[in-house]
């Protein structure tokens, strides 16, 4: 039996997370489900581990991994985020974080312009290097002399192994998006890296845009977008950036994977969200979503498109949390999506 990884996490992430496994029991999927839900914010609190060597062991062991959120404001350090999914990420060398962005309904896109409202694609984000690799520190810290450096690192090993993931998955072409007009080191790596890949893929279409021009096309013309690989800060805006414009970021999925190794941590975009916690509103569509990514990364292919399917019939009927339009609670719309599969 293959066994899958849940960290349901803080805040809304155990809501969601139950009702994303509520429908994966549901397809009949015959995994069997190993919940980790001391992994949270209290149990760091009270002993400052965040994730422990035990518990890393049972993620590795596993399929995969199903993550609600982590956060908690009670927690003003980043140890425990960092110890939880900075971990998870690097030492499972999770490099790509595939974020996949889609209008699920007409009526949810913010955009004024029909034409340009079908967004329908995917922000390819380095994942392990970059400004969140975790170099660099404060001088003279607390004085009115304080210096903080945060630098970021790449490497031609991770550039180069990311983009060729971003032309794997390419169906119309590949955007890279950078600053290499003002961040000359790193920006010159991932140009040369990127004349490099290519050459290797000829027959795919490319196209390059500084962060700032990606930014407002993917508002103008998010439509235009197939493939967007960028590095690690700029894809966790962007990412956002498209999340909202396909219709908000409470359906948004994500996954962070190692192609090569085949492991990957699926969780939705949205966070904890604290401030909704407990109040039965919160969208699981996100971790619903994240689901079928697993399921389809796992060789579930078929399994993954009718829960897509079931999503997407939920959406259009209307049977959705506030934030998409509608009235329901988050079990409701687990119920709905549930129904949907028959």
């Amino acid at each position: 039996m293959s066994v899958i990884t849940v960290i349901p996490g803080d805040g809304i992430g155990p809501e969601v997370i139950e009702q994303a496994l509520v429908v994966m029991d549901g397809l009949g999927t015959g995994l069997e489900f190993d919940v980790l839900d001391h992994v949270n914010a209290s149990t760091f609190l009270r002993t400052g581990v965040a994730l422990s060597d035990v518990d890393f062991r049972r993620v590795s062991a596993s399929q995969g991994t199903l993550l609600g959120a982590v956060g908690d404001p009670r927690v003003t350090s980043s140890e425990y985020a960092r110890g939880v999914l900075l971990r998870l990420r690097s030492d499972l060398d999770l490099y790509v974080n595939h974020r996949p962005a889609r209008l699920l309904d007409a009526r949810l896109s913010p955009l004024r312009d029909e034409q340009r409202r079908n967004i329908d694609c995917v922000i390819v984000r380095e994942n392990t290097e970059g400004l969140y690799a975790g170099i660099g520190g404060i001088l003279r810290s607390g004085s009115t002399e304080a210096v903080a450096i945060d630098a970021e690192v790449n490497t031609y090993y991770g550039i180069d192994r990311v983009l060729e993931y971003a032309f794997s998955i390419a169906r119309r072409g590949v955007c890279l998006v950078d600053k290499s007009n003002a961040v000359r080191s790193g920006g010159s790596l991932w140009q040369r890296c990127w004349a490099e890949a290519k050459q290797r893929n000829p027959d795919v279409p490319v196209t390059h845009l500084y962060v700032d021009a990606a930014a407002m096309k993917l508002v103008s013309d998010p439509a235009s977008f197939d493939v967007i690989v960028t590095n690690n800060s700029y894809g966790d805006i962007l990412s956002d950036l498209a999340a909202e414009v396909a219709g908000g970021i409470g359906a948004a999925a994500s996954a962070n994977i190692n192609p090569h190794t085949g492991y990957g941590l699926y969780e939705p975009v949205h966070g904890s969200a604290p401030d909704i916690a407990g109040t039965g509103v919160a969208n699981p569509l996100g971790a619903i979503l994240s689901g079928a990514m697993l399921l389809a990364r796992i060789g579930r292919e078929e399994q993954a498109r009718a829960l897509t399917r079931a999503v997407e019939a939920t959406v259009t009927a209307g049977r959705c949390t506030p934030d998409l339009g509608g009235d329901l609670h988050t079990k409701e719309v687990g119920a709905a999506v549930l129904a949907e599969l028959g």
